[in-house]
């Protein structure tokens, strides 16, 4: 509770009544309760209530995700699935990977956590400057 009232806090932007809009994993992943699993191998027909149906059965499950082609908007077969307890999550790993769902085999494994891609190579932006020999 008390990073939340130093989010509200920083950004004045945002209320106590607007913080409790905020999601649920996005509080939940601040305070370091919640365990993040991949799984892979999805259906493109798996949406993300019936990822989060197969899985609510090990556990209480926060959210559940499906990665999208920004374009396409088609599945790109891999998602997320958050849990409320890293027991739930071992538990949902070791029932659910190599098991079948809606006709494909998935693979599920503990998320890797985000690296932060500010700081590194830059993007080109245009030809590389000539070389004077000199």
């Amino acid at each position: 509770m008390a990073m939340l009232r130093r989010l509200v806090h920083s950004n004045p932007k945002l209320s106590y009544s607007s913080s409790l809009l905020l999601p649920p994993a996005l509080l939940i992943s601040c305070r370091g309760i919640a365990t993040k699993l991949f799984v892979g191998g999805l259906s493109f027909y798996t949406n993300e209530k019936g990822l989060s149906e197969a899985f609510s059965q090990y556990g209480q499950v926060i959210e559940a995700q499906i990665v999208s082609d920004r374009v396409s908007e088609r599945s790109k077969g891999f998602g997320f699935v958050t849990f409320a307890s890293e027991d739930e999550a071992h538990k949902a790993l070791e029932e659910m990977n190599g098991k079948p769902l809606n006709g494909r085999v998935i693979f599920v494994d503990y998320a890797k956590p985000r690296t932060n891609y500010g700081s590194g190579m830059p993007i080109a932006r245009g030809p590389p400057d000539s070389i004077k020999d000199g």
